[in-house]
């Protein structure tokens, strides 16, 4: 049990990472309509039309990750900021940088620093090539159920992974129908474990730093700089 859940937080930075990967990939591409629902499409076309023009995005948020096999009930809170494919992550106490070429995983409780090239040909990298091309050859979606969400009609879009080894049954997205946000993204594992994005605050446009995706090694002067290449 204790192991289970060990690994199941060590891989929580890996999984939000990739879940923001889903939503941003959502909001800036649309995608081909054979196979697919076409209402949904409608509405990813209509998510996609309205962030277009966003410069920047700043999302502060609510994960949550439950398995009531294991009696495993753990939430926690986020942020992150995104300019094109770059972005500040911070979630769990950790802070990754993605300047568009290396990515720099800041860690204080052990006063580490990781830092890693982006490779093209790593399944889990995060890449801009990879967001054009993500859901295309990797799921169905269609349309789901409707919610009233406090006041908010949230449309859910069902995706599921065409590959039979994939560990996810299936990705509920949810959409602000009025606004055409992104309210939240549900995944469910194949074996029960179900772990949820909610975003609380989506603003766009904010002033930024231009250092803001920058990585300053200065700040961190007592820290061991562990470079993977």
């Amino acid at each position: 049990m204790k192991l289970e859940i060990q690994k199941l937080k060590k891989n929580n930075m890996e999984s939000i990472g990739k879940k923001l990967v889903l939503i941003t990939t959502l909001l800036l591409f649309s995608f081909s309509i054979q196979a697919q629902d076409k209402k949904a499409k409608l509405l990813l076309d209509q998510v996609t039309a309205k962030v277009k023009s966003y410069n920047t995005i700043v999302i502060d948020f609510k994960y949550s990750l439950n398995n009531s096999r294991e009696n495993i009930n753990q939430d926690s809170k986020g942020n992150v900021t995104m300019k094109g494919n770059q972005y500040v992550l911070n979630f769990m106490g950790v802070t990754k940088i993605f300047d568009g070429k290396k990515t720099y995983t800041i860690v204080p409780e052990d006063e580490e620093i990781t830092i890693s090239t982006v490779n093209e040909k790593d399944d889990n990298a995060i890449t801009p090539s990879k967001m054009l091309t993500f859901f295309n050859s990797g799921y169905k979606y269609s349309m789901d159920i409707v919610q009233d969400i406090k006041g908010r009609k949230i449309q859910y879009i069902k995706l599921v992974p065409t590959n039979a080894k994939d560990q996810r049954k299936e990705v509920l997205l949810g959409i602000d129908v009025q606004t055409k946000h992104i309210y939240n993204l549900i995944e469910m594992g194949k074996k029960g474990t179900k772990t949820t994005l909610t975003v609380n605050s989506f603003k766009t446009n904010q002033p930024l730093s231009k250092n803001q995706f920058t990585f300053a090694e200065s700040k961190y002067p007592n820290y061991y700089i562990n470079k993977l290449d």
